[in-house]
């Protein structure tokens, strides 16, 4: 597949398919089909499509490796840019219609109920991958540095896992289905990079006695 044709004709199908999550909460929200508490609805939808498009995000990358597949890095961006604006709406939602624009609640949450904590880490540490996204900023940071710092993305999917594990308190199959998946594409990388580093290592000289 050309990169002409990823990007005329399959970028714009893997947008519509990734806002497609925001096109059923305005739906439902407008014919009034939220459930008996929408703020609920509107979180918890949120919340897991951020966490999904997080786990994307960090999987193109060794399915490219797998597959050979070069054209999926130019996925890499859009998918998380539409991880940070779900999280976005994810975090507005809670502070807007739970804790009503007050800051004095939402510094209360985050210091004392965990869940929050983590969901809040996740929240802030995706504000700077997702300025920071556009080749204008990797030219000014370098790619070196742009990739030291795009490496947060590994500890935003880390401290998303948290908050969703710490929020469902009870049955916890989905957050430790997800943290396995992220477990996985972490462990791929390392395993990856030991191979890289291997393979460019030196081979010693074996002298002759």
């Amino acid at each position: 597949m050309s990169p002409t044709h990823v990007r005329r004709i399959v970028k714009p199908i893997v947008f519509v398919l990734a806002l497609e999550p925001f096109l059923w909460l305005v739906y439902n929200a407008f014919f009034g089909d939220l459930g008996v508490n929408p703020v609920e609805t509107i979180t918890n939808h949120t919340g897991i499509w951020t966490l999904r498009f997080i786990v994307i995000t960090i999987a193109l990358t060794p399915l490219r490796w797998v597959s050979g597949f070069n054209p999926l890095t130019r996925f890499r961006r859009m998918i998380g840019l539409f991880a940070s604006f779900y999280g976005t709406l994810h975090f507005m939602t809670y502070f807007v219609l739970d804790q009503s624009l007050q800051f004095t609640g939402l510094w209360d949450d985050v210091v004392k109920r965990p869940y929050i904590t983590a969901g809040f880490t996740a929240f802030v540490l995706m504000i700077p991958l997702a300025v920071t996204s556009t080749q204008g900023w990797i030219r000014r940071l370098g790619g070196r540095r742009w990739n030291l710092l795009h490496r947060l993305v590994y500890i935003t999917a880390l401290a998303a896992v948290l908050h969703y594990f710490w929020k469902v308190k009870l049955d916890t199959t989905d957050p430790l289905f997800y943290a396995g998946i992220v477990g996985v594409l972490l462990a791929a990388r390392v395993v990856h990079r030991v191979r890289r580093a291997a393979a460019s290592a030196p081979v010693p000289v074996r002298r002759e006695a």
